[in-house]
């Protein structure tokens, strides 16, 4: 198989290898007689695989994504079926992810994105980071496991492998400081508004941070929210209450309250767009709206760019105060969406709000996942031990001077 016929590949769906190399006669295949599977190759059998995460798109893509790479280069690098790989294969393969290698087969021109059709498509954008490596190798292991379960494999070459345990940072790192955060706000409140771009530009990037900081989101949540999915009822007390459905990570649906001020900003954002204040539950009216197209949600990778872009232009703005901004400017650079969510829970955790009411906003599963935001305890216990445990050396007195010495 070419280099042109790699980036020639769509999916997974249209990947067509030769009969020599597709699995039917591969060394670790299982007993076909109990196999719990039709399918008689590798790849109807990591389709069947795939065909288990088509519920949800992000987690569908990420392990489609995985498992061609592994077969593209078993097939390509090899000369391996899927179905004959080996330990000291994969130890390979390991290998192989941190650094793809020929560039100029693997790798995308300039580390860019391309759609699969496009000529420049490669399977990498470059090196994979630890952390994903990591993540590569537990999908694919899953992927193993499963095949061995329906009888299509023997054994799973990939348990085999020595898989280093990923300590659980103490704390979030990633997220903005208040003081940091308050430099975000300035650069947004300040945006320029004199024609009719300016203006959406600065309304959109208000009502970006405004949604992701008060109410937590995910990038994917983002991106598919509608304005119907806010709702109002009246509470215990007689008070009208703003809520927002959210649907979340593995189809969790979750209600966040919406604050005053958060409806507010969003009346705010609608008038600038020609929109009644409130919306309507029959609303799909996305909750990011696209200068173009208004009817119809932006994609991930479009929000993501959204946001990126009040963080570089933002960072860019702290540069030209003077050099001493060049680290918080720099930190603003590597910020991302996520950072976001990572700033919202933490200052609520550090603000006083309970972490169970934290662990509902964010609809996280687990309250030992919320801790993790808290970072108030850290300063203090940073303060305390500062102030309270010290040597307290004696300065000694200063030496009179007195007659020169020498050696006998």
């Amino acid at each position: 198989m070419s280099n042109t016929q790699i980036a020639s590949i769509q999916t997974v769906e249209s990947l067509v290898i030769p009969e020599r190399l597709d699995g039917r006669h591969g060394t670790n295949r299982g007993d076909t007689a109990h196999s719990q599977l039709s399918a008689s190759n590798d790849l109807d059998a990591v389709r069947a695989w795939l065909a288990n995460y088509t519920d949800t798109k992000t987690t569908f893509d990420n392990y489609r994504k995985e498992a061609e790479r592994l077969l593209l280069w078993a097939v390509v690098q090899l000369g391996k079926p899927l179905s004959s790989l080996t330990h000291e294969d994969l130890l390979l393969f390991k290998v192989f992810l941190a650094n793809p290698q020929p560039e100029n087969r693997w790798v995308s021109a300039s580390g860019g994105k391309y759609p699969r059709g496009n000529a420049r498509w490669r399977p990498f954008n470059g090196p994979l980071s630890p952390a994903s490596q990591r993540q590569s190798l537990i999908i694919l292991n899953g992927m193993f496991t499963w095949m061995v379960d329906a009888s299509y494999l023997r054994g799973n070459p990939m348990a085999l492998l020595r898989q280093r345990g990923k300590h659980t940072a103490p704390r979030v790192t990633r997220y903005l400081s208040m003081s940091l955060w308050d430099e975000v706000k300035a650069f947004v409140g300040q945006l320029p508004q004199d024609t009719a771009v300016q203006q959406a530009y600065a309304a959109r990037c208000r009502w970006l941070t405004t949604l992701f900081y008060l109410q937590g989101m995910r990038l994917s949540e983002v991106a598919a929210g509608k304005m119907g999915d806010f709702s109002r009822r009246l509470g215990a007390d007689g008070r009208e209450q703003w809520w927002l459905d959210i649907l979340g990570k593995g189809d969790r649906e979750r209600i966040v309250p919406a604050s005053p001020e958060l409806i507010a900003e969003l009346a705010r954002y609608r008038k600038a767009n020609g929109l009644p204040p409130l919306p309507a539950r029959t609303d799909d009216t996305p909750l990011v709206i696209p200068f173009r197209g208004k009817s119809r949600c932006m994609s991930r990778s479009a929000v993501h760019d959204a946001i990126k872009s009040v963080f570089g232009h933002a960072a860019d703005w702290l540069r030209a105060r003077g050099p001493e901004f060049t680290d918080r400017a720099d930190e603003l650079d590597r910020a991302s969406a996520h950072w976001l969510r990572h700033t919202s829970g933490s200052h609520q955790a550090d603000g006083g709000v309970d972490l169970r009411t934290v662990r509902d906003n964010l609809g996280h599963v687990s309250l030992n996942t919320t801790s993790l935001y808290l970072h108030e305890e850290e300063d203090k216990r940073h303060r305390e031990t500062v102030k309270r445990h010290r040597m307290n050396w004696e300065t000694p007195p200063a030496a009179e001077p007195g007659p020169a010495k020498h050696d006998p």
